[in-house]
This record gives C-alpha cells, structure tokens and sequence, in this order.
C-alpha cells in the first residue's frame, strides 16, 4: 500500500488574493520613491530592448505566423517588426520575444524574469487603450510586486519541483498590471486574480528549447484575458490563490504568507531586479565573469590544459549540458559559457550562435572545462581554476557577478546593450530615440510613439 506523504493542507491562510488585490486596486500613482521609479524605467527599457533585438529569431517567427493563422484585428505593434496583432496575441509574441534570447531581467531572489509576462501584457493592452506612459510604469511596478511576492511565497521549493517560475507566477503578475491600467475596483482585481491562478504555465524541462520562451509569453496573455473577462464580470473563487486547492498549496508545500504582506506598499519587488551582461542562464553567469577575467590577464585559449571549474549543484542541474547542439541549448551550457569567457572575454547574443556554438575551437575549449559541485559556494558565486600547458595556474573567485544587485549595470551599460540588440535591425539613430523614448516613459501621454519607434 503506497504511503500517502501529502502535506497537510493549511485551511487557515491569510486573504491573500484580497490583499494584493487590494494593492493592486487603491496603492496611488508613483506611492513610491525616485529610486524604485527610475528602476521601473530601467527595468522597461532593459525588456524594450531583449524584445526588439529577438525579433527576427526564428522562434519569434514561428509564434507569430501561427497566430497570424487565427486573423486577428490589428490592435498593437509585435516590436522590431512591421506587424499588427491583436493585444492577446501581440502580448504572447512579444513576450516570447522577449525571453528568446534568455537576456532579460532577473530577481534573484527567485531566479523570476518578472518583466517578459507583466510588461508584454501591459504594452499590448496600453497602446490599445491609448493609456499613458505614467499609467503603464505605475502598472509595471505593481504587476511586478505582486509576481515577485507570490514567487517569494513558495521559491525555491516551487521552482525544485520543476516549474519555471516566470511563467507559473507571471501570470499573476500581469494580470495584477492589467487590472492597474483597467482602472478595476478591489473585486474586479481579486476575480481577475483568481482567473489567473488556474492558468500557470511552465516546465523546466522546455529550459533549451523554443518553449521556454512560450512561458511568459504565454503568461502575458493569461494575466491579460484574466483581467478583460473580470472587467466583463467574469467570476472566480476569491481564494484562488490561498485556499487548500487553490494555487499556491497546490503547486508548493512551502508557503510562506507573510511574503505577500510584509511592508506591502513601502517595499517594492522591482528594487531588487537585475540585468543580465551576458545571453544565458543567469547561473552561468558568475563562470563567464571568472573566465573573462582570466582572458583578461592574457590567458589564451591554446595555453589552456584545462579549467577546474567549481560551482553550487544547482548550476550544473540547470546548466550541464557539455554539448549543446544549438544557441538555445548553449544558454544552459555552463561549459560554453566558460569557453565564450575566456575565447571573446563576454557571451552576448552572437556567442551563443548556432555557428559560434559549433565553431571547433569553441568546442574544443569547452570540453576541457571539469565542473565539481561544490555545496559551500553560493549559487550565484564560481571558483574557476585554469591549469596551463607550461604547468602554471591561475585561480579566479567570483562571489558576485556583473548585474547582480552587489555589481549593477550602470545605465550607460543598459543604454549600451540595447544598442548592440536593436542596432541590427533599427539602425543607431533609431535605437537612440528608442532609448530616449524609454527613459521618459513616465511622462509620456500615450505609448504610440514609443511603438512606432519599435517598428524597423
């Protein structure tokens, strides 16, 4: 008789569905500080500029030649192309453009790409709308309070299960962002939430495949139809996400309340994103950083015996693949990683090339990366020991990558990565009224310029 190891039910949760909902409906516009706004700017143009430069990926073109099968009316701008969709569409697009590239923003706390689902959605339904650009930022910060908090809620145990976290929070996220815009009271939000809650998306055994880059994409659309039919009068339990069957204990028995609640309205989530320098799992991040050091100090790839790489389990579980066949697949190559670091000194979009990926002396490299786990390093620290052919060594510790909250990129950095992603396709002088169009979001009367700019 198998052993029923369930984990009690907890029937006495707090309201946390009207709690957020409740944020989400009565917090006022710009209640927070300078810093946290001029995060939310940065937090836009940093998505702005993953989404355009991924938009002729072959992924993307995929997506949108089956949605263009269902003909839909032309209501917002897919960026970086000449197309029209409708705002569900558009949402799903965009966000699975801009996660393509797997270059978008993090909060580390929960490994969350909180921007891909609550700004794609909140785009689409803003343009359609002709709301402000005050409304969307506003829209953005508080859609992704409520993401990152439900992620706070049940990470990491939640995320050990296999869920990808961005697409089974996200949609909550936007939803919460759409309902902001919609201007929907206290009970229209709570039911918009609660159509939310029975939409999560995302596996993590898409990592490396065009799916992943479904997941927020796909939670964009949820989160926005969740708060369109909840507008129309739509209805859903008002415990959606607390409740014994409700979302949140059904997908983690960790569920820690107070996440949702603790310094709600003083402390935003968006404080802590951060943005990625290199085009690949964020775990594999502080590997690259440790390798380009070394190149740096004038290691070359032909010295090189071997590199002694040591990392926290969870690193090689996400990013183990010694061979990877493709781009996508390279993202969750922590050995590729290491080999891009040391051979061109960074990892953007074109070292994770299908041609670079494939390039024989990459290849060659990569293999001689030896990963041991190593439990007493940090999940976003590397410890990376490159042995040299005369027998000399050189060891590199790096406890916090570039991007990470410890290092930020800087906004010149911000401004500097959007350019080398959208000038390809927008051309420099374009890319920097885009930029500019970005930085001034928050006073902007509408967003249709913004998205025309978008449009190469």
């Amino acid at each position: 008789m198998a052993l029923n190891t369930e984990v009690a039910a907890d029937t006495n949760a707090p309201a946390i569905t009207r709690i957020l909902a409740q944020f989400v409906a009565t917090h006022p516009s710009r209640g927070w500080s300078d810093a946290v706004d001029h995060e939310a700017h940065r937090t836009f143009l940093n998505w702005l500029g993953c989404a355009v430069g991924a938009a002729r990926h072959e992924a993307v073109g995929a997506a949108l030649s089956a949605v263009q099968m269902l003909q839909p009316a032309p209501q917002a701008q897919v960026l970086g192309r000449s197309d029209r969709l409708d705002m569900a569409s558009a949402a799903l697009v965009n966000g699975i453009s801009s996660h393509t590239f797997d270059f978008d923003d993090t909060h580390l706390k929960t490994i969350i790409h909180p921007a891909g689902p609550v700004a794609s959605a909140l785009l689409a339904l803003a343009e359609c709308q002709g709301a402000s650009g005050r409304a969307l930022i506003d829209a953005l910060v508080i859609g992704i309070d409520v993401s990152c908090r439900v992620g706070n809620i049940v990470y990491p145990e939640h995320y050990d299960r296999g869920w990808h976290i961005t697409g089974s929070t996200g949609m909550l996220g936007a939803a919460a962002g759409c309902a902001r815009l919609l201007g929907l009271d206290v009970g229209q939000t709570t039911m918009a939430l609660g159509i939310a809650a029975s939409q999560p998306v995302g596996l993590r055994e898409q990592f490396g495949t065009m799916t992943k880059p479904l997941h927020p994409g796909a939670a964009a659309r949820a989160g926005l139809m969740s708060a369109l039919m909840a507008r129309q009068g739509y209805t859903a339990s008002p415990r959606a996400l607390e409740a014994p069957r409700g979302l949140l204990q059904v997908v983690s028995s960790k569920c820690d309340w107070a996440q949702a609640s603790d310094e709600l309205g003083q402390r935003f989530e968006i404080s802590f994103n951060t943005y990625k320098p290199f085009a690949c799992g964020i775990v594999i991040h502080p590997s690259i950083d440790a390798c380009a050091q070394l190149r740096a100090q004038g290691i070359k790839p032909d010295q090189v015996e071997r590199i002694e790489l040591r990392v926290h389990s969870l690193v090689l579980e996400l990013t183990g693949k010694k061979e990877p066949a493709d781009g996508l697949a390279a993202k969750f190559s922590v050995y590729h990683g290491c080999a891009a670091g040391l051979i061109f000194g960074q990892a953007g979009e074109d070292e994770f090339s299908d041609a670079i990926v494939n390039r024989d002396d990459v290849v060659a490299l990569r293999r001689k990366v030896v990963a041991t786990v190593d439990e007493s390093i940090d999940e976003a620290a590397a410890d990376v020991t490159v042995v040299l052919r005369d027998g000399r060594s050189l060891r590199v510790l790096v406890e916090h990558a570039i991007g990470s909250l410890q290092r930020p990129m800087s906004d010149a950095a911000l401004s500097a990565k959007f350019h080398a992603l959208t000038d390809p396709l927008l051309g420099v002088a374009r890319s920097a009224e885009l930029i500019a169009a970005a930085w001034s979001l928050g006073d902007s009367a509408d967003l249709h310029g913004l998205t025309a700019l978008a449009r190469p």
